[in-house]
């Protein structure tokens, strides 16, 4: 089979989850890209030019593929003739219907943040097959709609929902986690806490980084991983965190490579979550598959990545559960690094596993 991979922008875990489909698959993945930047621009114009691209070097297709960046009715109606009436599909590792936009973001106050999420919308509903990366995220996105169609005047084609659901489904995100194993490192003497996330408020490093605060006053003894791609704009409890926990801190920063990266998630004992917005938690699973002991808000995604008799003790639903769960997992670390690991339950996310489910289903989009 072949199928073309369309991503306007290609970078981070969009960039990843394309290339390692491409490796792990025994069809033939061409990739169709833009570079990973702009990324509004992207979601306007990015289905102009890869649809020119694409009819400027046609490769031979059974499937397009989108990525939810893609304005897939603009990019299907500028195709070749003679590719029109191959099926598409789009994927959603994320939407922005229901992304909590950043509260500094110009578009609110300019009320122009619409039309993102409509383009969402018209590309589920134009697509073959829709694929959400959890089921979170694939009921989220069609609740979501009910209120979004709803602001409008008039036509608001609630029935289109429907339509929506019937043809989704859930194709989980594939990860590269047996290369997270290439080290068997020395922890330190005390608990080591880890944050891994990208340094943005949906996150919610403000009330991690807090809890910690309190640790530290109540003289509660622990180390800290910092790591995560940093932005311009990225929150300010970052810098002072970085002053008040300076004794604390083994990291704080991007890692340089792969390697220290790898080598960090081992070091580290506890993953305390804290975030708002996740729909699915890549860097969630990549350190519960190292070996971190999670504690986990009882929402969004991360249930999912606890077995059911686990969660009890690994989710919580407020802050101060939290906190208690925290103080006690780290005055009690010996104990916690022998507590069997949740790596071989995550371990289903790897591509070894999911490339033929991959691979069986969208053959079986060509073959309707």
């Amino acid at each position: 089979m072949h199928l073309t991979l369309v991503e306007p922008f290609f970078t981070g875990s969009h960039q990843q989850w394309a290339l390692q489909y491409q490796k792990h698959s025994q069809h033939n993945v061409h990739i169709l890209s833009l570079k990973g930047k702009y990324w509004k621009w992207r979601m306007f114009g990015g289905a102009v030019t890869l649809a020119q691209k694409f009819a400027a070097a046609p490769v031979p297709t059974n499937l397009f593929l989108l990525s939810d960046m893609t304005d897939l009715c603009t990019f299907s109606s500028l195709l070749p003739p003679a590719f029109r009436q191959i099926p598409l599909a789009i994927y959603f590792h994320e939407n922005q219907i229901t992304y909590p936009w950043s509260p500094t973001d110009p578009d609110i106050s300019l009320q122009r943040n619409n039309q993102y999420g409509f383009i969402n919308y018209t590309s589920a509903l134009a697509a073959d097959k829709v694929f959400f990366n959890s089921e979170y995220h694939k009921s989220s996105f069609l609740e979501g709609l009910i209120p979004f169609l709803k602001q409008f005047p008039d036509h608001r084609g609630l029935d289109n929902i429907k339509r929506i659901e019937d043809k989704s489904k859930v194709l989980s995100l594939g990860l590269d986690l047996k290369s997270l194993s290439l080290y068997n490192v020395q922890k330190h003497k005390n608990a080591t806490l880890l944050w891994n996330h990208r340094w943005e408020y949906d996150k919610n490093p403000e009330e991690f980084f807090q809890l910690l605060f309190r640790l530290k006053e109540e003289k509660i003894e622990f180390k800290l991983i910092v790591l995560g791609e940093s932005y311009k704009k990225s929150p300010a409890i970052f810098a002072e965190a970085k002053k008040r926990l300076a004794d604390e801190i083994i990291h704080f920063g991007f890692a340089p490579s792969k390697e220290k990266y790898i080598q960090l998630l081992q070091e580290a004992d506890i993953l305390p979550v804290t975030g708002y917005q996740d729909f699915f938690g890549i860097s969630v699973v990549e350190a519960i598959y190292a070996g971190c002991y999670p504690l986990l808000p009882n929402r969004l995604a991360y249930p999912q990545h606890i077995p059911e008799d686990k969660r009890q003790e690994h989710l919580y639903s407020s802050t101060e559960e939290l906190y208690q769960k925290l103080k006690e997992a780290i005055l009690n670390i010996d104990q916690i690094r022998e507590v069997e690991k949740l790596s071989d339950f995550v371990a289903r996310y790897d591509w070894s596993n999911l490339a033929d489910i991959y691979d069986m289903t969208f053959s079986q989009i060509k073959q309707e």
